[in-house]
């Protein structure tokens, strides 16, 4: 259980931060970028909620939540050797639960003929920022991992994520959504 009485701690004034294991880094380390990317996606997801179906808030609750437990992830670099279980960490049955989500939702929508233009009603056009926000952290955690380790499957559950993402935005628009076209 997390226990938070006091908010104003003054230990990052000097342009660090902790992480979950006690450590120290700069605020820029790319470690704290995807922490922030995976934040602001989060943000993004209470916005989009304003706005979907309420069929849809126990699934974005859920996706919320695994952020969370994303963010607890990445908090606490791995260490070689690490006991399963030792730390939260995202495993494959977060992925798995998007998988099935995107299969669900996907079923009864019409194929594309083309790219979708991000936009629609405002639940379809929160949900492609939302995605695109998704994206970003994705390429932050790719760029982090040039640094230092990470768990594989936070990478695949961020592809899977932006996927759930942008099924959800058609779905808010009905399949009626804007369709590019080329050159027009």
């Amino acid at each position: 259980m997390v226990t938070l009485s006091r908010i104003v701690t003054r230990t990052g004034d000097g342009g660090d931060t902790a992480l979950g294991d006690g450590s120290r880094v700069p605020k820029d380390h790319p470690r704290i970028a995807v922490i922030g990317s995976v934040d602001e996606l989060n943000a993004a997801l209470g916005l989009a909620l304003r706005h979907l179906p309420d069929s849809a808030a126990a699934l974005i609750r859920q996706v919320q939540n695994d952020l969370f437990d994303l963010g607890a992830d990445l908090c606490v670099p791995a260490q070689p050797g690490e006991t399963a279980g030792a730390k939260l960490r995202i495993h494959q049955e977060h992925v798995a639960r998007l998988e099935q989500a995107i299969d669900r939702l996907n079923a009864d929508l019409p194929p594309l003929t083309s790219f979708v233009l991000p936009g629609g009603p405002p639940a379809a056009a929160w949900c492609h920022f939302a995605r695109t926000v998704c994206r970003r952290a994705e390429r932050d955690l790719v760029a982090l991992r040039h640094v230092e380790p990470i768990n594989p499957l936070a990478l695949v559950y961020l592809n899977r994520l932006s996927d759930l993402l942008f099924v959800l935005a058609r779905k808010a628009s009905g399949g009626n959504e804007p369709l590019w076209q080329p050159g027009g």
